[in-house]
């Protein structure tokens, strides 16, 4: 795309352990010049904003906005909520402003902490660490009689992006029955997907529903009350995507009753749960702490990502994990 020295704007929670990652970075912009930021949206980082070519890391889409020379905007991250916004995408486009994210860092690693979710709660190992911890009673014959085979089980997957198409490769050998929803249905899908508005047919039907789909103003709420209700006796939750698509008092409801068997969250709202959260003390509703994404060369991964993109806008060719 250029032969000129590109200016790089560069914000990222880099901690002491991720000099590697740093250098790693540094060293491969080449002969571009790159200012690095702290998190946060502070004074000098907004006015080095304004005159840079190339944004990574995670700026507010405003700066974007306001910035006169910006030309490519690379999310370190796979989320991209506050960007997901029609008025947001529609400035982008018309600016020419081009959007990519990190979903290529972060599926692998989304894909097995869900992978480890359904597996887990299959097996019973939550009750059985839980024995181990408290009464330490050997509860040998409850624990054998409520584990369950995943073959044949049918798995719902709501949103078909780089985390889905992960997850249903390591889900495949376990002869699983594997359907998704998403908006746009492209045809090409390696399993069978619907579009999202046929996704209250498929509810009772199931017995996972893992989601993924992310925050916007359609999804707010996307499993509420009703839809929770509407699930299969016995189904399992389970969320990796966004806190807010998910309406976490009707699950707490629901699992109370002991409609839905089991809930796993990955993310909640809001986050960090507070310590009083009655979801914390929710039967069969197990919490991680939004690590679904996070893998120990994290840092050195996103720059890589970005290193890659970044080799390919110099070239002009096809930027990938392109949403804009």
């Amino acid at each position: 795309m250029t032969n000129n020295k590109l200016t790089i704007w560069c914000n990222n929670d880099f901690q002491p352990s991720d000099k590697a990652a740093v250098l790693y970075l540094l060293e491969g912009v080449g002969p571009h010049r790159i200012s690095i930021y702290g998190e946060g949206d502070s004074a000098d980082s907004r006015i080095a904003l304004h005159s840079s070519d190339v944004a990574f890391g995670y700026p507010s889409p405003e700066a974007v906005l306001e910035s006169p020379s910006l030309r490519w905007v690379h999310l370190n991250s796979a989320g991209y909520t506050s960007y997901d916004h029609e008025e947001i995408k529609h400035q982008l486009v018309a600016r020419g402003i081009a959007l990519t994210n990190s979903s290529s860092v972060y599926d692998e690693p989304c894909a097995q902490h869900l992978l480890a979710m359904i597996t887990s709660l299959a097996r019973q190992l939550p009750a059985a660490f839980d024995s181990q911890r408290g009464a330490k009673d050997w509860p040998m014959d409850s624990l054998r009689a409520s584990s369950r085979l995943l073959n044949g089980q049918t798995v719902l997957i709501l949103g078909f992006g780089a985390i889905a198409r992960r997850l249903v490769q390591l889900l495949e050998p376990l002869q699983m029955n594997l359907i998704a929803v998403r908006r746009n249905v492209q045809g090409d899908e390696p399993v069978r997907v619907l579009h999202i508005s046929e996704v209250d047919d498929l509810l009772p039907l199931v017995d996972h529903v893992v989601n993924i789909l992310p925050a916007n103003d359609q999804t707010k709420n996307f499993l509420d009350a009703k839809r929770l209700a509407n699930l299969k006796p016995g189904a399992i939750v389970y969320n990796i995507g966004r806190g807010a698509t998910l309406d976490a008092d009707a699950l707490r409801r629901e699992l109370l009753s002991g409609t839905i068997a089991a809930a796993y969250l990955d993310v909640t709202d809001p986050e960090p749960l507070p310590s009083d959260h009655p979801l914390w003390t929710t039967p069969n509703c197990f919490i991680t702490p939004h690590s679904g994404g996070g893998h120990s060369n994290e840092k050195e991964r996103q720059v890589k990502h970005f290193l890659e993109n970044l080799h390919r806008f110099e070239r002009g060719e096809e930027l990938v994990n392109r949403i804009l």
